[in-house]
Protein backbone atom coordinates (compact mmCIF):
# COMPACT_ATOMS: atom_id res chain seq x y z
CA UNK A 1 0.00 0.00 0.00
CA UNK A 2 2.95 2.31 0.91
CA UNK A 3 4.88 1.96 -1.97
CA UNK A 4 1.23 2.22 -4.39
CA UNK A 5 0.73 5.22 -2.39
CA UNK A 6 4.43 6.67 -3.38
CA UNK A 7 4.67 5.69 -6.68
CA UNK A 8 0.56 7.78 -7.44
CA UNK A 9 2.26 10.89 -5.18
CA UNK A 10 5.66 10.84 -7.47
CA UNK A 11 3.06 10.67 -10.89
CA UNK A 12 1.23 13.16 -9.72
CA UNK A 13 4.37 15.63 -9.12
CA UNK A 14 5.37 14.52 -12.53
CA UNK A 15 1.86 15.45 -14.36
CA UNK A 16 1.87 19.00 -12.24
CA UNK A 17 5.35 19.96 -13.58
CA UNK A 18 4.59 19.42 -16.79
CA UNK A 19 2.07 20.60 -16.91
CA UNK A 20 3.58 24.38 -14.85
CA UNK A 21 6.45 23.67 -17.68
CA UNK A 22 4.34 24.26 -20.29
CA UNK A 23 2.03 27.29 -18.82
CA UNK A 24 1.71 30.31 -20.84
CA UNK A 25 4.32 28.94 -23.40
CA UNK A 26 3.00 29.12 -27.01
CA UNK A 27 1.83 26.50 -29.42
CA UNK A 28 5.06 25.26 -31.19
CA UNK A 29 4.71 26.61 -34.93
CA UNK A 30 3.95 24.23 -37.54
CA UNK A 31 6.22 26.17 -40.07
CA UNK A 32 10.47 26.21 -39.97
CA UNK A 33 12.26 27.67 -37.69
CA UNK A 34 13.89 31.17 -38.12
CA UNK A 35 17.57 30.96 -38.56
CA UNK A 36 19.66 32.62 -35.67
CA UNK A 37 21.26 35.63 -36.77
CA UNK A 38 25.14 35.64 -36.59
CA UNK A 39 25.78 38.26 -33.33
CA UNK A 40 29.15 39.07 -35.23
CA UNK A 41 27.50 39.96 -38.37
CA UNK A 42 24.43 42.15 -36.29
CA UNK A 43 27.09 43.55 -34.30
CA UNK A 44 30.09 44.33 -37.22
CA UNK A 45 30.02 48.11 -38.43
CA UNK A 46 30.56 47.93 -42.32
CA UNK A 47 33.60 49.06 -43.03
CA UNK A 48 33.66 52.48 -44.72
CA UNK A 49 35.45 53.20 -48.33
CA UNK A 50 35.50 56.68 -48.94
CA UNK A 51 36.62 58.24 -52.81
CA UNK A 52 35.86 61.36 -54.89
CA UNK A 53 35.58 60.95 -58.34
CA UNK A 54 34.83 63.11 -61.73
CA UNK A 55 31.14 62.11 -62.49
CA UNK A 56 30.92 65.07 -63.90
CA UNK A 57 33.05 68.10 -65.90
CA UNK A 58 36.19 66.73 -68.43
CA UNK A 59 37.15 63.49 -67.20
CA UNK A 60 33.26 61.96 -66.20
CA UNK A 61 33.48 59.15 -68.77
CA UNK A 62 37.11 58.00 -66.65
CA UNK A 63 35.30 58.89 -63.50
CA UNK A 64 32.56 57.28 -64.20
CA UNK A 65 34.30 54.19 -65.43
CA UNK A 66 36.46 54.01 -62.49
CA UNK A 67 33.23 54.32 -60.08
CA UNK A 68 31.59 51.18 -61.88
CA UNK A 69 34.86 49.28 -61.03
CA UNK A 70 34.95 50.45 -57.43
CA UNK A 71 30.99 49.34 -57.23
CA UNK A 72 31.53 45.73 -58.95
CA UNK A 73 34.39 45.15 -56.57
CA UNK A 74 32.91 45.97 -53.64
CA UNK A 75 30.14 43.21 -54.87
CA UNK A 76 32.19 40.66 -55.10
CA UNK A 77 34.33 41.46 -52.23
CA UNK A 78 31.19 41.54 -49.91
CA UNK A 79 30.16 38.14 -51.51
CA UNK A 80 33.32 36.71 -50.03
CA UNK A 81 32.65 37.76 -46.38
CA UNK A 82 33.72 41.21 -46.82
CA UNK A 83 37.01 42.20 -44.95
CA UNK A 84 38.04 41.70 -41.26
CA UNK A 85 34.58 39.78 -41.45
CA UNK A 86 32.30 43.22 -41.85
CA UNK A 87 30.65 44.21 -45.11
CA UNK A 88 32.10 47.15 -47.34
CA UNK A 89 30.31 49.98 -47.97
CA UNK A 90 31.62 53.07 -50.37
CA UNK A 91 31.37 56.59 -50.14
CA UNK A 92 31.59 58.07 -53.08
CA UNK A 93 31.45 62.17 -54.18
CA UNK A 94 31.68 64.39 -57.18
CA UNK A 95 35.04 66.15 -57.72
CA UNK A 96 33.44 67.78 -61.09
CA UNK A 97 36.82 66.89 -62.17
CA UNK A 98 37.99 70.16 -60.33
CA UNK A 99 41.68 69.97 -58.34
CA UNK A 100 40.49 72.09 -55.82
CA UNK A 101 36.75 70.48 -54.65
CA UNK A 102 38.62 67.19 -54.73
CA UNK A 103 40.83 68.19 -52.06
CA UNK A 104 37.82 69.32 -50.05
CA UNK A 105 35.95 66.30 -50.40
CA UNK A 106 39.02 64.06 -49.34
CA UNK A 107 39.37 65.88 -46.25
CA UNK A 108 35.36 65.98 -45.63
CA UNK A 109 35.98 62.16 -46.51
CA UNK A 110 38.59 62.01 -43.24
CA UNK A 111 37.48 64.49 -40.76
CA UNK A 112 33.73 64.78 -40.99
CA UNK A 113 32.66 61.16 -42.75
CA UNK A 114 35.57 59.64 -40.62
CA UNK A 115 35.42 56.74 -43.51
CA UNK A 116 38.04 53.72 -42.85
CA UNK A 117 39.77 53.50 -45.81
CA UNK A 118 40.48 55.63 -49.31
CA UNK A 119 40.90 54.88 -52.67
CA UNK A 120 41.90 57.69 -55.34
CA UNK A 121 40.26 60.39 -57.41
CA UNK A 122 41.01 59.98 -61.77
CA UNK A 123 43.74 62.50 -63.25
CA UNK A 124 47.24 63.60 -62.35
CA UNK A 125 45.97 66.93 -61.89
CA UNK A 126 43.27 66.18 -59.51
CA UNK A 127 45.12 63.50 -57.83
CA UNK A 128 48.37 66.21 -57.31
CA UNK A 129 46.04 68.08 -55.22
CA UNK A 130 44.12 65.37 -52.85
CA UNK A 131 47.44 63.64 -51.54
CA UNK A 132 48.29 67.10 -50.22
CA UNK A 133 45.28 66.81 -47.85
CA UNK A 134 45.83 62.79 -47.22
CA UNK A 135 49.83 63.62 -46.72
CA UNK A 136 48.74 65.97 -43.96
CA UNK A 137 46.40 63.73 -42.34
CA UNK A 138 48.48 60.55 -42.68
CA UNK A 139 46.11 58.91 -44.72
CA UNK A 140 47.22 56.39 -47.25
CA UNK A 141 45.54 56.53 -50.39
CA UNK A 142 45.89 54.28 -53.36
CA UNK A 143 46.12 56.58 -56.40
CA UNK A 144 43.94 54.59 -59.06
CA UNK A 145 43.46 56.98 -61.90
CA UNK A 146 47.12 58.79 -61.85
CA UNK A 147 49.78 58.57 -63.65
CA UNK A 148 51.81 61.90 -63.07
CA UNK A 149 55.60 61.20 -62.31
CA UNK A 150 54.98 64.78 -59.77
CA UNK A 151 52.61 62.63 -57.53
CA UNK A 152 55.59 60.88 -56.44
CA UNK A 153 58.49 63.00 -56.53
CA UNK A 154 57.42 65.18 -53.37
CA UNK A 155 58.54 62.99 -50.90
CA UNK A 156 55.01 62.12 -49.54
CA UNK A 157 54.94 58.48 -47.92
CA UNK A 158 50.78 58.14 -47.73
CA UNK A 159 50.41 57.82 -51.51
CA UNK A 160 50.57 54.49 -53.86
CA UNK A 161 50.20 54.30 -57.51
CA UNK A 162 48.79 51.73 -59.71
CA UNK A 163 49.73 52.99 -63.50
CA UNK A 164 52.73 53.14 -64.95
CA UNK A 165 54.20 56.91 -64.83
CA UNK A 166 53.12 58.99 -67.39
CA UNK A 167 56.57 60.01 -68.96
CA UNK A 168 57.11 56.08 -70.45
CA UNK A 169 53.59 56.25 -71.86
CA UNK A 170 55.42 57.02 -75.31
CA UNK A 171 58.51 55.17 -75.15
CA UNK A 172 57.37 52.15 -77.09
CA UNK A 173 55.38 54.41 -80.10
CA UNK A 174 59.04 56.17 -80.37
CA UNK A 175 60.69 53.04 -80.85
CA UNK A 176 58.56 51.90 -83.15
CA UNK A 177 59.25 55.11 -85.46
CA UNK A 178 62.59 54.60 -85.01
CA UNK A 179 63.07 51.33 -86.25
CA UNK A 180 60.68 52.16 -89.27
CA UNK A 181 63.48 55.00 -89.83
CA UNK A 182 61.81 57.94 -89.08
CA UNK A 183 63.31 61.08 -88.47
CA UNK A 184 61.40 63.82 -87.24
CA UNK A 185 58.55 64.26 -84.17
CA UNK A 186 55.92 66.94 -83.73
CA UNK A 187 54.74 67.17 -79.69
CA UNK A 188 51.45 68.54 -79.20
CA UNK A 189 49.09 68.45 -75.93
CA UNK A 190 46.69 69.98 -73.04
CA UNK A 191 48.25 72.12 -70.83
CA UNK A 192 47.88 70.02 -67.75
CA UNK A 193 49.34 68.16 -65.76
CA UNK A 194 49.30 64.50 -67.28
CA UNK A 195 49.85 66.12 -70.82
CA UNK A 196 52.58 67.83 -69.67
CA UNK A 197 53.82 64.83 -68.07
CA UNK A 198 53.74 62.79 -71.08
CA UNK A 199 55.39 64.71 -73.43
CA UNK A 200 58.58 66.11 -70.85
CA UNK A 201 58.91 62.29 -70.51
CA UNK A 202 58.57 62.00 -74.75
CA UNK A 203 61.03 64.71 -75.25
CA UNK A 204 63.83 63.03 -73.25
CA UNK A 205 63.89 60.20 -74.86
CA UNK A 206 63.62 61.13 -78.51
CA UNK A 207 66.73 62.99 -78.00
CA UNK A 208 68.32 59.56 -76.53
CA UNK A 209 66.68 57.94 -79.90
CA UNK A 210 68.27 60.46 -82.18
CA UNK A 211 65.24 61.92 -83.11
CA UNK A 212 64.54 65.46 -84.20
CA UNK A 213 61.56 67.61 -82.75
CA UNK A 214 60.60 69.69 -85.01
CA UNK A 215 57.07 71.32 -83.35
CA UNK A 216 56.09 71.86 -80.28
CA UNK A 217 52.57 73.53 -78.98
CA UNK A 218 50.41 73.05 -75.98
CA UNK A 219 46.71 74.01 -76.13
CA UNK A 220 44.35 75.19 -73.08
CA UNK A 221 42.28 72.45 -71.26
CA UNK A 222 38.74 71.60 -73.48
CA UNK A 223 39.88 73.33 -76.72
CA UNK A 224 37.80 71.78 -79.43
CA UNK A 225 39.26 73.89 -82.95
CA UNK A 226 42.18 72.77 -83.74
CA UNK A 227 42.35 73.90 -87.30
CA UNK A 228 45.45 76.25 -86.50
CA UNK A 229 47.33 73.44 -84.84
CA UNK A 230 46.98 71.34 -87.39
CA UNK A 231 47.86 74.05 -90.22
CA UNK A 232 51.26 74.00 -88.21
CA UNK A 233 51.65 70.58 -87.69
CA UNK A 234 51.15 70.76 -91.99
CA UNK A 235 53.78 73.32 -92.76
CA UNK A 236 56.21 71.40 -90.25
CA UNK A 237 55.28 67.76 -92.10
CA UNK A 238 56.59 65.64 -88.95
CA UNK A 239 57.40 62.01 -89.75
CA UNK A 240 55.02 61.34 -86.42
CA UNK A 241 53.09 63.20 -84.08
CA UNK A 242 52.89 62.25 -80.35
CA UNK A 243 49.81 63.48 -78.34
CA UNK A 244 49.42 64.38 -74.65
CA UNK A 245 45.74 63.97 -75.02
CA UNK A 246 42.14 62.83 -73.66
CA UNK A 247 39.36 61.57 -75.89
CA UNK A 248 38.05 64.48 -76.72
CA UNK A 249 41.17 66.02 -78.27
CA UNK A 250 42.84 63.49 -79.80
CA UNK A 251 39.69 62.74 -81.66
CA UNK A 252 39.21 66.36 -82.82
CA UNK A 253 42.49 66.89 -83.79
CA UNK A 254 42.21 63.45 -86.29
CA UNK A 255 39.14 64.70 -87.74
CA UNK A 256 40.75 68.27 -88.51
CA UNK A 257 43.77 66.88 -90.01
CA UNK A 258 41.57 64.82 -92.55
CA UNK A 259 39.49 68.19 -93.19
CA UNK A 260 42.93 69.73 -94.01
CA UNK A 261 44.20 66.72 -95.85
CA UNK A 262 46.97 66.08 -94.11
CA UNK A 263 48.88 63.40 -92.12
CA UNK A 264 52.12 62.44 -90.42
CA UNK A 265 53.27 58.81 -91.14
CA UNK A 266 52.91 57.88 -87.64
CA UNK A 267 50.31 59.23 -85.09
CA UNK A 268 50.09 58.71 -81.49
CA UNK A 269 47.78 60.01 -78.73
CA UNK A 270 47.74 59.27 -75.04
CA UNK A 271 44.32 58.18 -73.59
CA UNK A 272 42.00 58.53 -76.56
CA UNK A 273 42.63 55.54 -78.94
CA UNK A 274 42.50 53.18 -76.02
CA UNK A 275 39.16 53.53 -75.43
CA UNK A 276 36.26 51.85 -77.51
CA UNK A 277 34.93 55.57 -78.29
CA UNK A 278 37.64 56.83 -80.86
CA UNK A 279 37.18 53.93 -83.37
CA UNK A 280 33.28 54.30 -82.80
CA UNK A 281 33.59 58.23 -83.03
CA UNK A 282 36.12 58.21 -85.93
CA UNK A 283 35.21 54.40 -87.73
CA UNK A 284 37.80 54.43 -91.11
CA UNK A 285 39.62 57.47 -90.10
CA UNK A 286 40.98 55.67 -86.94
CA UNK A 287 42.29 53.15 -88.72
CA UNK A 288 46.15 53.02 -87.97
CA UNK A 289 46.32 55.61 -85.14
CA UNK A 290 48.28 54.41 -82.33
CA UNK A 291 47.81 55.08 -78.31
CA UNK A 292 49.08 53.82 -75.51
CA UNK A 293 46.78 51.89 -72.76
CA UNK A 294 47.72 50.38 -69.40
CA UNK A 295 45.94 47.28 -69.87
CA UNK A 296 44.19 45.42 -72.34
CA UNK A 297 41.69 42.22 -72.50
CA UNK A 298 44.18 40.41 -74.29
CA UNK A 299 47.53 40.70 -72.24
CA UNK A 300 46.38 37.83 -70.17
CA UNK A 301 46.75 38.27 -66.17
CA UNK A 302 45.09 35.92 -62.86
CA UNK A 303 41.78 36.43 -63.32
CA UNK A 304 41.01 38.65 -66.02
CA UNK A 305 38.43 36.91 -68.13
CA UNK A 306 36.19 36.57 -64.54
CA UNK A 307 36.18 40.26 -64.29
CA UNK A 308 35.34 41.28 -68.16
CA UNK A 309 32.48 38.80 -67.75
CA UNK A 310 31.36 40.27 -64.48
CA UNK A 311 31.71 43.54 -65.69
CA UNK A 312 29.60 43.19 -69.34
CA UNK A 313 27.22 41.29 -67.65
CA UNK A 314 26.50 44.23 -65.12
CA UNK A 315 27.11 46.97 -66.66
CA UNK A 316 26.29 45.89 -70.49
CA UNK A 317 29.76 46.56 -72.06
CA UNK A 318 33.40 45.69 -71.92
CA UNK A 319 35.62 47.13 -69.75
CA UNK A 320 38.61 49.50 -70.67
CA UNK A 321 41.91 50.01 -68.94
CA UNK A 322 40.18 52.52 -66.48
CA UNK A 323 37.55 50.32 -65.62
CA UNK A 324 40.51 47.40 -65.14
CA UNK A 325 42.48 49.65 -63.42
CA UNK A 326 39.61 50.57 -60.64
CA UNK A 327 38.81 47.08 -59.72
CA UNK A 328 42.77 46.38 -59.47
CA UNK A 329 42.62 49.34 -56.74
CA UNK A 330 40.36 47.42 -54.90
CA UNK A 331 41.95 43.74 -55.07
CA UNK A 332 45.06 45.90 -53.90
CA UNK A 333 43.65 47.58 -50.91
CA UNK A 334 41.48 44.28 -50.57
CA UNK A 335 45.20 42.33 -49.84
CA UNK A 336 46.50 45.58 -47.71
CA UNK A 337 43.74 45.31 -44.90
CA UNK A 338 44.45 41.00 -45.47
CA UNK A 339 48.02 41.61 -44.83
CA UNK A 340 47.98 44.45 -41.90
CA UNK A 341 44.92 42.12 -39.86
CA UNK A 342 43.61 45.70 -39.13
CA UNK A 343 42.91 49.77 -40.70
CA UNK A 344 45.17 51.28 -38.45
CA UNK A 345 46.36 53.96 -41.02
CA UNK A 346 50.22 53.08 -40.77
CA UNK A 347 49.71 49.62 -40.84
CA UNK A 348 47.84 49.86 -44.21
CA UNK A 349 50.46 51.97 -45.70
CA UNK A 350 53.43 49.63 -44.66
CA UNK A 351 51.43 46.09 -46.27
CA UNK A 352 50.97 49.00 -49.43
CA UNK A 353 54.56 49.75 -49.08
CA UNK A 354 55.53 46.29 -49.16
CA UNK A 355 53.23 44.15 -51.02
CA UNK A 356 53.98 42.14 -54.69
CA UNK A 357 50.52 40.58 -55.76
CA UNK A 358 49.03 40.04 -59.21
CA UNK A 359 46.11 41.81 -59.97
CA UNK A 360 43.51 41.93 -63.39
CA UNK A 361 45.42 45.07 -63.68
CA UNK A 362 48.87 43.02 -63.61
CA UNK A 363 51.61 43.23 -61.29
CA UNK A 364 50.99 45.63 -58.00
CA UNK A 365 54.80 46.63 -57.27
CA UNK A 366 56.20 50.07 -55.62
CA UNK A 367 59.19 51.80 -55.74
CA UNK A 368 60.20 53.11 -52.13
CA UNK A 369 58.72 56.27 -53.24
CA UNK A 370 55.36 54.65 -53.76
CA UNK A 371 55.32 54.91 -57.62
CA UNK A 372 54.47 51.89 -59.93
CA UNK A 373 57.19 49.82 -60.74
CA UNK A 374 55.90 46.35 -61.04
CA UNK A 375 53.79 46.21 -64.90
CA UNK A 376 54.33 48.08 -68.07
CA UNK A 377 52.39 49.76 -70.76
CA UNK A 378 51.10 48.97 -73.94
CA UNK A 379 50.99 50.15 -77.76
CA UNK A 380 48.01 49.78 -79.57
CA UNK A 381 46.81 50.81 -82.59
CA UNK A 382 43.43 50.50 -84.24
CA UNK A 383 43.28 47.64 -86.98
CA UNK A 384 39.90 47.13 -89.00
CA UNK A 385 38.09 48.45 -86.40
CA UNK A 386 39.97 47.01 -83.26
CA UNK A 387 42.31 47.57 -80.88
CA UNK A 388 45.07 45.37 -81.26
CA UNK A 389 48.72 45.12 -79.01
CA UNK A 390 51.95 46.03 -81.09
CA UNK A 391 54.25 46.82 -78.74
CA UNK A 392 56.21 45.36 -76.52
CA UNK A 393 56.56 42.32 -78.52
CA UNK A 394 56.25 39.63 -75.67
CA UNK A 395 52.62 41.01 -75.06
CA UNK A 396 51.81 41.93 -79.02
CA UNK A 397 48.98 40.36 -80.80
CA UNK A 398 49.96 41.76 -84.11
CA UNK A 399 52.63 44.17 -85.84
CA UNK A 400 52.44 47.55 -86.31
CA UNK A 401 51.12 48.72 -89.57
CA UNK A 402 52.74 51.91 -90.92
CA UNK A 403 53.21 54.36 -92.75
CA UNK A 404 49.65 55.80 -91.81
CA UNK A 405 46.70 56.41 -94.18
CA UNK A 406 43.46 57.67 -94.47
CA UNK A 407 41.03 55.09 -93.76
CA UNK A 408 43.58 52.23 -94.92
Amino acid sequence: MKRRFVFGALSLLLVVALALTGCGQPAPSSGPKPAEPKKDAVAAKPIVIGAALSLSGSYERFGKNIKQAYELWAEHVNARGGLLGRKVELKIYDDQSEPETGAKLYEKLITDDKVDLLLGPYSTAVTLSVTNVTEKYKVPVLAAGASGAKIWQRGFKYVFGLYSQAPTYSYGALEIAKAQGYKTVAFVNEDTAFPQDVIKGASARAKELGLEVVFQEQYPKNTTDFSVLVQKLKAKNPDMVVGGTYLPDSTAIVRQAKDANWAPKMWFFTTGPALPEFGKNLGKLAENVMGNTEWEAVVKAPGVAEFVKAFKEKYGNDPGYHAAGGYAAGEIMEAAVKKAGALEPEKIREALATMEIPTVYGPYKVDATGAQVGKPNFIIQWQNGTRVVVWPDKFANAKAKLPFAWGQ
